[in-house]
């Protein structure tokens, strides 16, 4: 098991927590399965290039969503595969062979009048558009444009994490409580950077996501264009 790159930039998770993020997407890629128990904490630590003490707080957090249960004198094991406690739980995209620690490069972040094109969405004509080139562990797979309802918040682009959904949790108390997904084929956007693997207007797999807090209306709208010959969308029912 290894994880190459930490995200050291400025709008990353603490260290534990992409260690935890991690851990805990390779158990719902099924990599890691209930029952397994997962190899000493030292060398857990040694493999995941961090220190024990930021291993073992990761584990904690594991243990504090269920997902791992030590024992005493034995060691720690998977608990289950039910990652909605994750801060990445609804992000839906993995490597081709499972798992992927997820992180994003922001690339803009404006307030915009909502385009004709977009699906009516919030209680507002404008919205924070906010692009992003995704990547999985070190992998780029996807680049993203999301919007986000006036009325449910302005994003301020200094305080913008990797998790935008912790984001909305910590700065707007926006809790995503629920998403629907419509996947299908898109083409590239103009506005894709050039590290993005696909050229402009090339044909992908393309995500459309609606997603809802506390009000009847959704209060998001996202698209992504994702490379299938790195990623893939996974669905799972538990």
């Amino acid at each position: 098991m290894t994880l190459t790159t930490l995200s050291k930039s400025p709008s990353a998770l603490p260290r534990f927590v992409q260690i935890s993020e991690f851990l805990a997407r390779e158990i719902a890629a099924g990599r890691l399965i209930a029952g397994q128990r997962l190899a000493p904490e030292r060398q857990m630590a040694k493999d995941l290039n961090v220190s024990v003490g930021t291993l073992r707080k990761a584990l904690k957090r594991l243990e504090n969503l269920g997902l791992i249960e030590p024992v005493q004198g034995s060691g720690n094991y998977i608990k289950q595969n039910n990652v909605v406690g994750s801060v990445y739980a609804m992000f839906r995209l993995e490597l081709l062979q499972g798992g992927g620690l997820p992180r994003a490069d922001v690339l803009s972040v404006s307030l915009e009048m909502k385009p004709e094109d977009l699906p009516e969405f919030g209680r507002s004509q404008r919205a924070s558009r906010v692009r992003r080139l995704r990547y999985l562990n070190d992998t780029i797979m996807a680049v993203e444009e999301i919007w986000l309802d006036e009325k449910a918040g302005v994003v301020d682009p200094s305080a913008l994490s990797d998790s935008l959904y912790q984001y909305y949790r910590t700065r707007l108390n926006i809790w995503i409580s629920r998403a629907e997904d419509y996947v299908t084929t898109g083409h590239v956007p103009s506005w894709a950077p050039d590290l993005f693997p696909l050229e402009c207007g090339s044909i992908t797999g393309y995500i459309e996501r609606l997603s809802w807090a506390d009000v009847p209306e959704p209060v998001e709208y996202s698209r992504t264009w994702f490379d299938t010959t790195r990623a893939r969308y996974v669905q799972r029912l538990t």
